[in-house]
């Protein structure tokens, strides 16, 4: 016979008291913070009722497209549709809701049955992942929107901040193709400018054009992160140019 939801969340009230602590959020609900902690393996292996936390995984997905979708909105208000999904692309996958489950520790907190346990499931991206999301389900159901956007705020924000130059810069390539393509329906040309250095340590430098105009230039130790360096150049000029 499995054990009940509520006498779970009784073995584990010290530890619950601990998280909402480091999130800062008190939950009026506890139920459905336990809940965004139980992994399938755990439910089924030990909870009379089966459930886990993957339709809170569900619902905290969409939550966080919305929520983190908000903050680039209002942070890059001129930034492209195609840029911002970009970002947040990057900011919302399996890697970074980890490192977000992470710093926060979330991997003490998570029930796992007895194999998913014995493989070092806690530390595995993809359930911490998957529980990061829950989290914001079960915040989300307890709290509402505005409770849900000020928790993604207040760990996603310092981290857009500290990473903006990189997060902007990521995939200029495509940033600058479409930006031509939408301005002139014509895309830009890379040329290899200069190939140095011995074999183990080459250093490519590119441009990037468009109708024999230099919009900007790169250096780097492949071909590939020179072009984007360039592309983000160009970007750079272009907004500037913009904006005079």
């Amino acid at each position: 016979m499995g054990t009940t939801l509520r006498a779970v969340i009784q073995d584990n009230e010290e530890g619950l008291q601990a998280l909402q602590g480091r999130i800062g959020y008190r939950f009026h609900d506890i139920q459905l913070l336990q809940l965004s902690l139980i992994h399938s393996s755990f439910a089924f292996e030990r909870l009379d009722n089966g459930r886990h936390n993957e339709t809170q995984e569900f619902l905290g997905d969409a939550v966080l497209d919305l929520t983190v979708g908000y903050i680039l909105f209002t942070r890059f208000p001129k930034m492209r549709e195609g840029k911002l999904t970009r970002i947040r692309s990057a900011l919302v996958n399996e890697t970074g809701l980890a490192e977000m489950a992470r710093a926060i520790d979330l991997g003490a907190h998570l029930l796992l049955g007895k194999g998913e346990d014995a493989s070092r499931g806690r530390e595995k991206s993809s359930i911490l992942s998957c529980a990061y999301e829950a989290l914001v389900g079960a915040l989300f159901l307890d709290g509402g929107y505005d409770e849900a956007q000020a928790f993604v705020q207040r760990f996603f924000g310092p981290l857009i901040d500290e990473r903006q130059k990189k997060l902007i810069l990521a995939d200029a390539k495509s940033s600058l193709q479409e930006l031509l393509q939408e301005r002139f329906n014509e895309g830009p040309d890379y040329v290899l400018e200069a190939e140095e250095g011995p074999a183990h340590a080459r250093i490519f430098t590119v441009s990037v054009r468009f109708h024999d105009q230099l919009l900007g230039s790169g250096r780097a130790g492949s071909k590939k992160e020179a072009e984007q360096q360039a592309a983000g150049a160009a970007l750079k000029k272009i907004q500037e140019e913009d904006a005079a």
